[in-house]
């Protein structure tokens, strides 16, 4: 029936009339989908972006604090300034928060990895604590909204929405997918990539300009999902090896399956809907335990 209904929309092969289930498909389900996808390849892409130009396998699309970023925009629309678009205010945030951590990071005009990493890590905090100031002062009744927000759900995934995504995410994750061989030369170091003729500030920035982007649109829409952009990647890594020439197309390819496979058991183990993310967050601890047990460079795929 699924796929009648499909094949109807797309080619109108089949005659089935205006039954029920095809509201339910095209307008509810269909549109979940599909933004579940977008969001798994753009937070897989991301990471896989991220760990290969920072040469850190723990590195995920949140490390520069564009969840803690996010979250504050959405809490202080929800809790103060409801006349504000809500993803609107989350997406601003998030990219705030990143170029604050770029800023931070940028000395006599150089911005390396190391401190990247911990002005992000700086940053994830002072907007964390922000957040908290802000549960803190808002209405209770508010404040159901903010932490259901927080823990990641597509529940109200519709076509406005999966258009938005589409807007944001396609134009993150396509340039990196056709300039992904320069992360070969990137997660080499910077003394080689140099050597080879790469202009690595130029890189890393534009890198992380477009993972920033994909990620930023991602999380305003469906709030913040962890695990994806760490566990994804590594798993793929762990598969198939080290070389972005496959590992990034492999790794859009794979964490949307899996978010589309978590949010399907999202909306299904019980009778309504679990957040995503406390799904993401129970499959991704058990793996990195796997991996710390396993041990060796091996694990890393390194």
């Amino acid at each position: 029936m699924v796929l009648k209904i499909l094949l109807n929309e797309t080619v109108n092969i089949f005659d089935i009339g205006d039954i029920p289930e095809k509201a339910i498909i095209i307008d509810i389900r269909l549109p979940r989908v599909i933004l579940a996808g977008l969001v798994g390849a753009a937070l897989s892409c991301a990471g896989v972006t991220l760990q290969g130009i920072f040469r850190n396998p723990l590195v995920d699309p949140f490390i520069l604090g564009i969840s803690a970023g996010a979250a504050f925009g959405c809490a202080v629309t929800i809790g103060f300034l409801s006349f504000l678009p809500l993803q609107l205010m989350a997406f601003t945030f998030a990219v705030v928060a990143v170029m604050i951590a770029y800023g931070v990071a940028r000395t006599q005009g150089e911005v390396s990895r190391l401190p990247l990493i911990l002005s992000g890590v700086i940053v994830s905090a002072f907007f964390t604590a922000m957040v908290s100031i802000v549960k803190f002062l808002v209405d209770p009744h508010k404040l159901q909204s903010i932490v259901y927000w927080l823990m990641g759900s597509f529940s109200l995934a519709d076509w406005k929405s999966v258009k938005v995504a589409a807007a944001g995410v396609l134009p993150g994750i396509v340039p990196i997918f056709l300039m992904r061989w320069r992360l070969n030369v990137m997660s080499m170091g910077e003394e080689e990539a140099k050597a080879l003729g790469v202009n690595i500030k130029r890189e890393r920035l534009l890198f992380i300009g477009f993972s920033t982007f994909a990620v930023a649109v991602a999380t305003s829409l469906c709030g913040i999902i962890g695990w994806v952009g760490l566990m994804v990647p590594h798993l793929v890594r762990m598969l198939i090896g080290p070389n972005h020439k496959t590992l990034v197309p492999l790794s859009i390819s794979a964490g949307a399956a899996f978010m589309i496979a978590a949010d399907t058991v999202s909306r299904t183990i019980t009778s309504f809907d679990i957040p995503v993310g406390i799904i993401t967050a129970l499959t991704g601890a058990p793996f990195f335990i796997y991996l710390m047990k396993r041990g060796g460079k091996e694990a890393w795929g390194k």
